[in-house]
Order: C-alpha cells, then structure tokens, then sequence
C-alpha cells in the first residue's frame, strides 16, 4: 500500500514519472571507493592466514634473510615439504604458531594416554616446534614400550620393589637375579648438566633393563611432567636412603671396590659382588671409576640390584666404546647423533608453569618473525672473557656467518628504504646478563639494517648469577633452553651445558663462540658445530680393549674430539 502510494506521487504534468534517484551502491563513485579497498584488503587477509595456517608455501633464505619467491605454474605438481635441519644450501620453511600439534606422538617416540591436562606441553611442543626431519628408528620405540612396561611392573610399592628393598644394606648380591633391578639418580650441579646426566642414566637403564628412579631433590617435581604413562620416576618419600651425600670416599664405591679387590671381575674368587655399589662418574673420577665402561666391569654389574649413578657429565660417548653396549645402541641410534635429540624429548616435558611461561613468551615475541635465532651467552671466567671483547664477538660472528643482517654505519634517514615483511628476525638472547641484549639491540635501532631485514632483539631474564636448585632460578633456566631449542639458528657458548641442551632438543648444529683466553679476541670468533650431540667434558681415559691409559677419540670412528673441549669426546655420524 505504501509502495502504491509512492509511484502516484512521483507521476506530475503529462503523468511520466520523474527519474528515481538512484542508492548509493547504484553510483560509480561508491563502486570504485570499494574495489579500491578491496585491491588492499586482500593481500592483508592473504598474509594473516599465512601466519596462522602454517606452513607457508613462501620460501624464506636460511642465514642470509634474503627471501625467495618463486611462482610455479598451476600445471606443475608441487613437490612434497621437505624439513631441512639447518643446513646453509637448503631453504627452510617458515612455521608459525599452529592449532594443532602437527606430530603429536614424535614419531612414535611418545606413548599414548597421558592425561593432556596435567602435562600440556607433552603433546603440544609440536605446535610450536618444526617437524624434525630424524625419525626415531623402530628398535628404540620398542625398547621405550618395554621399558614402560618394566616401569610400570617395578614402580615403587609394587611386588617387585617390595621384594628387592632389603637388597639396599649393601650385602652380597643374591645368586639368582632380582626381579626388578634399579639405577637411582640424584640431582647435582647445574640444571643442563643434571638433564644431560639423567639423559645418561635413562640410557643405561635402558641398555641393562633397569628401572630408573630418581631423587626429587628440590624442585625436580616442579620442573619436569612424570615421563612415563601410569607411574612416577620419583622415589616415594619412605625411601630407605634419605641422604644421598656419597663420595670418592665411600667404601661401596666402584673403583674402590675394584682396588680394594672386593669385587671381582674375573670370578675367580666365587664371591659375588655387594648388592649395592655407588658409581662415582664426576669430573674428576679416576681411572679405577673409569673401568665401570669396560665389558667385564659390566658383566658384574649386571649381578647388582642396586646402582647409584652419580655424575655431572654427559657420559654417553662412553657407552659407545663398550664393544658390548654399542651393537645394540647402533640398532637404537641408527644416527649416531640423535641420541639426546629423541631421549631428551621423550623424557624431559616442561611442567604446566613452565609451558605457561615458554608460550606466553613465544607467542608475545617470536611467533610472527620468519625466523628466529637464538644466541646463548655463558661467561666463565671475566677476566678472559672481558663483556667488550665478548660483545664484539657476537657481532662479528653473526654478520660474517650471515646469521643477522649488516647495518650502514650511519644514522637512520627518512630516505631509508621500506621493512619488508617477509623478512623478519626475532633474535633471542639468554644470559645472566643484560648488557649484550643491550648492545645489540641498540646496534639495530640506531643504524638501518641492510636489505629491509626488520630485527627485534629479547631477553626473557637476566639473573645476574647462577642460582643452582633455586626453584623461581630453575623455572626460568629451564624455559630458556627450551626457548633456544624452538629457534631456526642457533649461537652457543663454548663448553656450556645451557647450550647442549637447546641445541640437542632442537636437533640443531649450532655455531659455537669460541672461548677467549686472557681477554683477547678469538679468531675464528665462531665455528660451526659438527653434530648436536653434547659434548662428554670428562671423558674417560682408559681404552679398556687396550687395558691402558690413552685417547679414546682415536677408538671408533663415531667417538671424536669436541670442537668446543678439545680433551672432550663426542658422537658423530661418521663410520671412517
């Protein structure tokens, strides 16, 4: 009715209508205003989905940040992903924050069932990580899934633990083996060496199917989920031993055992050895400590119900000089490098306050940069190490390996040229210390960066001093390192365990900062790492095949010289 009344309205004079004005949309004006504004939202929509829905399809340069974007024609197949580690010729792909985890399980290296609630970091480290391009070979998944199983049937208050606790006196060890044999672990030392050490004894464990329990020591709990479904690693709090203050002292120690001729290796004398021996594997263990890597040591040793391991060294190289052990680590660690790679991340889950704090961080800071660096800065000595000498150094080694961008050495100008967006670079900088995130930070805001590279520079803390089972101390040393081991490109410091561990999760070859010696500056600043095992720092010195004192990096081909400690061993993927 309304309408009707309207056209009568407009019809006046000879009764034509007069033009109907037309609606806004109707104008050209109006419908060039919006094509405009939709020719500039979309490659903004095109740009945020490609931050959220990794991986992106742009390929970005390694080290150089110079991007590379190459159209292929629609014709063409695209070729499948490939998930380079961190090789200089390759190019590598740019992965953000995803939605969900894109290997959940690593490759099989995790059990399924965990209660995701209570350790939100287990299943979702791959959210944030890029795939890792070594895959954990079908005998070591095996060996983990016996081992829970062990676990589970040895965990404290079962049948079989119950059983083997009067073994603890130290008595003989009985003629028929136990059901349940153990290897106790307590914390000492800095938290990287306590996670390289326990890595240690994890192997061990697994090798001479024992089950590893460990101290809580003061914060252990709160650093680190249970590893393994439906039971603890944690000793219950009646543990018998309450005090686990032993020493080069201690009469059940093995090298004193073995010198005292209390324990015999050949089996000769007929007795057997006591149901409790102390290994004493610190970095200063002597060469009776060091037989406990040789193949008859450890035949008796498999007669023991109870072994005390206690070191500060990442002693893993050691098992692979044992012509016994190594047939059966080669079927684990087909890659001889990968060793801490797959038991560091099947073991060593952040706890729900660390996984809050790692996120938060990565998310504020380091999702949206095409890549992010880590530089990790230990000093352990200042009058060496002098912070000018050791500021210079970054420097130098991350512009001429091209890991960071050059700057022009003058003043940023109003005709400086554009940030590109595809090339971005979130640095961060972990170190007791904040005058290196200092420097560096100003380096690129005073100075225009070369390329239009754009570089934020961060440092989630800086302690001033190592606080060692300090828990607010630990909670942040921790989430540092597994801050390192999400980076694309890592720096180290020479010698530091910090390091080792993030470059080890990461399953990165990091470059490495070569240490200064009496304040002068080292040339090469820097040297690129050759496998990202750790390094064993204390390696012993006795080459058992030979029975004498000598260079065990001259034993197999895969057991080399460190590259940061020349006295200390390391494994590498060789086999000449």
């Amino acid at each position: 009715m309304d309408v009707e009344a309207g056209e009568k309205r407009r019809k006046v004079g000879d009764g034509k209508a007069l033009p109907q004005p037309a609606w806004p949309w109707e104008t050209r004006a109006f419908r060039t205003v919006w094509l405009v504004i939709a020719c500039m939202a979309f490659p903004m929509l095109a740009f945020v989905s490609g931050v959220y829905k990794p991986p992106l399809v742009l390929i970005v340069g390694g080290y150089q940040g110079s991007s590379v974007q190459k159209q292929q024609s629609p014709r063409q197949p695209q070729p499948p992903p490939q998930f380079p580690l961190d090789d200089d010729d390759q190019q590598t792909i740019f992965y953000g924050v995803s939605d969900e985890p894109r290997d959940k399980y690593l490759g099989g290296l995790l059990a399924a069932g965990f209660d995701e609630d209570t350790c939100q970091s287990r299943y979702q480290s791959t959210m944030y990580r890029k795939p890792s391009p070594h895959k954990p070979s079908l005998y070591l998944l095996q060996k983990l899934r016996n081992y829970e199983q062990r676990h589970r049937r040895c965990a404290p208050y079962t049948a079989g633990y119950n059983s083997t606790l009067p073994f603890l006196n130290g008595g003989p060890a009985p003629e028929k083996e136990t059901e349940c044999k153990y290897v106790l672990w307590w914390p000492w030392s800095g938290l990287g060496n306590r996670i390289l050490s326990l890595t240690s004894a994890f192997l061990y464990a697994l090798l001479n199917d024992r089950v590893l329990l460990i101290d809580r020591g003061k914060d252990m709990s709160g650093l680190f989920c249970e590893p393994f479904p439906d039971t603890t690693w944690l000793l219950p709090p009646d543990f018998p031993i309450t005090s686990f203050r032993f020493g080069g002292s201690d009469p059940l120690r093995y090298g004193a055992l073995l010198s005292n001729k209390n324990i015999s290796i050949d089996g000769t004398d007929g007795r057997p050895p006591p149901s409790l021996v102390y290994l004493h594997l610190p970095h200063y263990f002597d060469t009776d400590d060091m037989h406990f890597f040789c193949e008859p040591d450890q035949a008796v040793l498999k007669k023991v119900p109870w072994l005390l391991f206690s070191t500060n060294n990442y002693v893993v190289p050691g098992f692979f000089l044992n012509q016994e052990f190594e047939p059966e680590l080669s079927r684990m660690f087909p890659e001889k490098e990968t060793v801490f790679h797959h038991l560091g991340r099947y073991l060593f889950h952040p706890s729900n306050d660390v996984w809050g704090m790692i996120t938060r961080y990565y998310r504020s800071y380091l999702a949206m940069a095409r890549e992010r660096v880590g530089i990790q800065i230990r000093v352990f000595s200042s009058k060496d190490a002098p912070f000018e000498v050791v500021s210079e150094q970054i420097i130098n080694c991350t512009l001429k390996e091209g890991i960071l961008p050059e700057v022009d050495g003058t003043t940023l100008t109003s005709g400086a040229s554009a940030a590109d967006p595809t090339k971005t670079k979130a640095v961060l900088i972990t170190s007791l210390y904040s005058g290196y995130f200092e420097k560096l930070k100003d380096m690129y805001w005073e100075h225009p960066v070369a390329g239009g590279v754009t570089v934020s520079v961060h440092q989630p803390t800086h302690e001033e001093r190592q606080q060692t089972d300090k828990e607010s101390h630990d909670l942040k040393a921790w989430a540092e390192m597994y801050l390192l081991s999400l980076a694309d490109v890592l720096v180290t410091s020479a010698q530091s365990t910090f390091g080792y561990v993030g470059q080890g999760l990461g399953g990165i070859r990091p470059w490495i900062l070569v240490k200064p010696q009496k304040g002068m500056m080292p040339e090469p600043t820097c040297v690129r790492e050759v496998s990202m095992e750790p390094c064993f720092h204390s390696p012993t010195t006795y080459i058992c095949r030979e029975k004498k004192n000598g260079d065990n990096a001259n034993v197999v081909p895969f057991v080399t010289h460190c590259r940061d400690v020349s006295w200390g061993l390391k494994l590498v993927d060789r086999t000449k």
